[in-house]
This record gives C-alpha cells, sequence and structure tokens, in this order.
C-alpha cells in the first residue's frame, strides 16, 4: 500500500517515458478534478483522510455511480474493478438495498437505543459463522480487530500480539514485515506488544514462539493476504496454526474483513476450520460503516452486563439503525451462496484468464489472489516495477475501468461476464504497451 505520494521512478528509459506521457495524458484529461483535488488540499492534509486513495499525481474526484459504473467530476464513467477495496460487494445502486434504507430512513435516525434490527442482524451473522457463538459491533473493520485483540488479552491474561508477515488489519494494525526494527518509516500502529511471525511457515512460527509461548494472548491471521498482495494461506499452515494455538493455549482469531465474500461463512466455512474468534467488516454494513467481531462464548461472555465483571464496549455509533437494516438486508437477501459463488467463479475466471493471456503474450504481469479478490503483480526488475504498474493504471483508466494504483482488483455482484471479458482484454492490450516501451530503449 502506498503511504505517500511520491513519484515513482523508473531505471528503463522507455518506461520513463510512458510514464511521463500517461502522467500528461491523465492530467490534460481530468482538470477538474485537478482543481477539486488542489482546493482539497486547503483543508485535508494531503487532499484527503484516507491513505489508501492516494494517486500520484492527484485522484479522481467521483460524481455518482450507478450499478457497475462511478462517474467522475470530468463526466468520465469507468467499470468499477476495484469495489472499494471490495466493500462494494453490491454495486452502487442495488435496488432491495435502497429500498431497505428508504424505509429506515423514514423511520428516523439515531434513536440512542437497541432495536429489533440489531439482534435479527447479529442473528444472520452468528448462523453463518462457525466460531461465532456470539457477536459485538462496531465501526470498522480496524475497530474489530482492536477489539478482538484486546478481548483475547483479556480472556488469556498474557501480554504478545501475534501477526504475520504482510499482513494489514486495519489503519492502526498495518503493515508488518518480517525483520523490523522498531516502527517503519509512514506507518503509525496501535501499541500491542506484536511478534511478527513468518506467514505459510508453520516451522517458522513454531521456532519463534517456542521460547515466549507461555506469553502469547493472541495470534490473528487473514486467511488470505489482503494489502499484502492477495497472498492465500496454505489450507495446512491454518490447520497448523489452529492446532498450535490450542496447544500454546492462546486465542486465534481469524480476519475475515476480505476473505468473508469467498463463501457464506468465509474461507473457515470452505476449509472446515474454526477459529476461536473471527472479525469482519465492510460489504456486511450494506454500505455502511462496519464491523464486528465474534467467537465463543466462554470469551464473548465477557461482555454480558448481567454478569460481575463484564467488560463495557461503547459507541454511538455501534448499533446504527441504518447500519442494522441495511446489514440484516443484504444478509437475508442479496449474500447467498448463489450469488458468491457465481462471483468467485467469475474471479477466478478472470484471474485464469489474465494469467493465460499474460504468458501467451510474454507480458511481464500475472494476476494471484482467490476468488473475487486479486492482485496484479509484474515481473519487471524490482526497480521498474512501481512505474510499470502505475503506466498499466492510467491506460487501464483511459479504457474506463477503475482498479487501484497497485492493482488492486475485486468484482461486485453489478459485474457481468461481458465486463470481465472486456476488462481482460483492456488489461492485456495495456500489459504489452507496458512491455513494449520497456523494450524500446
Amino acid at each position: 500500500m502506498t503511504l505517500s505520494r511520491q513519484s515513482n521512478a523508473a531505471s528503463n528509459p522507455g518506461l520513463a517515458a510512458a510514464l511521463q506521457s500517461a502522467r500528461a495524458s491523465y492530467l490534460e484529461r481530468n482538470p477538474k478534478s485537478h482543481a477539486a483535488y488542489s482546493k482539497a488540499t486547503e483543508s485535508l492534509p494531503g487532499g484527503g483522510t484516507r491513505t489508501t486513495l492516494v494517486v500520484d499525481p492527484f485522484p479522481l474526484m467521483i460524481e455518482s455511480g450507478k450499478g457497475s459504473e462511478i462517474t467522475d467530476v470530468d463526466g468520465h464513467t469507468y467499470k468499477d474493478f476495484l469495489s472499494d477495496y471490495t466493500s462494494g460487494l453490491y454495486g452502487k445502486s442495488n435496488p432491495v438495498l435502497l429500498e431497505a434504507i428508504s424505509k429506515a430512513l423514514a423511520q428516523g435516525l439515531q434513536f440512542g437505543a437497541h432495536t429489533p434490527h440489531e439482534a435479527r442482524f447479529a442473528a444472520g451473522l452468528v448462523a453463518r459463522f462457525p466460531s461465532m457463538d456470539l457477536v459485538r459491533f462496531a465501526n470498522s473493520g480496524t475497530e474489530a480487530n482492536m477489539l478482538a485483540l484486546t478481548t483475547a488479552l483479556k480472556h488469556t491474561g498474557r501480554s504478545k500480539v501475534v501477526v504475520f508477515d504482510g499482513a494489514y488489519h486495519g489503519s492502526l494494525l498495518c503493515h508488518f514485515h518480517t525483520g523490523d526494527k522498531g516502527m517503519p518509516e509512514g506507518v503509525v500502529r496501535a501499541p500491542f506488544d506484536f511478534v511478527i511471525a513468518p506467514y505459510n511457515d508453520i516451522d517458522g512460527v513454531k521456532a519463534l514462539l517456542g521460547p515466549i509461548k507461555a506469553d502469547v494472548g493472541a495470534i490473528i491471521v487473514e486467511p488470505m493476504l489482503g494489502a499484502g498482495g492477495c497472498v492465500p494461506a496454505e489450507p495446512q499452515f491454518l490447520r497448523d496454526l489452529r492446532d498450535y494455538s490450542t496447544e500454546i493455549g492462546s486465542v486465534l482469531i481469524f480476519d475475515e474483513v476480505q476473505t468473508s465474500r469467498l463463501s457464506p461463512g468465509g474461507r473457515q466455512a470452505l476449509l472446515g476450520i474454526t477459529p476461536d474468534m473471527t472479525t469482519v467488516g465492510k460489504f456486511f454494513g450494506g454500505g455502511f460503516a462496519f464491523g464486528a467481531f465474534g467467537g465463543k462464548r466462554e470469551i464473548m461472555d465477557m461482555f454480558d452486563i448481567r454478569k460481575p465483571g463484564a467488560i463495557s464496549h461503547g459507541g454511538t455509533f455501534n448499533n446504527s439503525p441504518l447500519t442494522m437494516v441495511a446489514g440484516a438486508t443484504a444478509l437475508e437477501h442479496l449474500l447467498t451462496p448463489e450469488a458468491l459463488e457465481r462471483l468467485n467463479n467469475l474471479g477466478d475466471h478472470m484471474r485464469d484468464a489474465l494469467n493465460a493471456a499474460f504468458k501467451t503474450t510474454n507480458a511481464p504481469f500475472f494476476a494471484k489472489g482467490l476468488g473475487s479478490i486479486n492482485q496484479l503483480y509484474c515481473t519487471l526488475p524490482a526497480e521498474d516495477r512501481d512505474a510499470a504498474m502505475e503506466v498499466l493504471f492510467f491506460m487501464l483508466l483511459e479504457k474506463g475501468y477503475w482498479v487501484s494504483q497497485r492493482g488492486t482488483l475485486a468484482l461486485n455482484f453489478e459485474n457481468s461476464a461481458e465486463e470481465v471479458d472486456g476488462f481482460v482484454a483492456a488489461a492485456v492490450e495495456a500489459a504489452g504497451r507496458v512491455a513494449a516501451a520497456a523494450k524500446s530503449h
């Protein structure tokens, strides 16, 4: 993930020229976005309030969206192949959600009280995830992970939190890499006592944790690294991690904020592995800010206010009526096994088609991921990869496809098979142009 706005340099002269040309064309095509961004820098540091959305030299400003498309302030329309980094699962204007939200709006905004929809939503989540006996709501995946970790440490009475190389668990639990000595530049993390372990390497995990296992209170893992590059965890690694967590008495947490879209019960249900706790967020809010953490009854019962010594957990918008209605409606009517299977099959098809075409054309790219969540990679020399990805990004925008500058791809329910095939053709053509530029000098 980009942490700051900085120009990507390329050592290859042809690629450097292509990047300069792409940026110039981008500026020429988007004067209103440029002006809006410049205005934003007067009141927002760096012109925004979400580092994930940073684009060099400036981001496009979006005016509207419908179905699978978004339109910027300069009037350009794009097929959305990013889906707000997996959270925009339903597209921009799902009629079922819009109707439910409109009815909820008519009934009133914040009540400062419980509503029946809170329990309705909770029951739907508990029914889907094997690891959730009880669940609590929050306002983001970051909050859910923070609360899950503090709960696990409270439950075990231990101090250390194990994370994995490449992990991203939210804005305050981000960018972990083995070999880090102190805090990486540009990162602010919550002050947990972190231990960074190797991903997909159970022997390495055991060697690292063996001497300190009595202090390990929580092990949190993404069943597929999300911001870390869409790297799937090996099923056996997750099974071994489940066994080892039990052996050392640590709480195992699956961060399924992204991978929960791989099946109705997330990747844990696909693999038949039950962690002690699970966190979710993003699309489960039906388009509103949302996070949730749940787990074994013996852990989650610590929040039962009817019992002595219960943990206090407040939050004005934890049970926001609009979010409760939207989330419950999405669970009951949109997040069906059939819809998720279709979408993930479409994502698998897209990844396979991209990789086959890149191989056939000798383009220096490949895709990695699972189902509807994927990441594009560049195979050029390391010093040229960022520039190549940026050129590819600009070329795809010109062809009308919205992706992230770092190459993240996430499908939504509104994407059709025809759109996916069109995207594959556009990506392969753009990749060929990047390859030609890199070979031109």
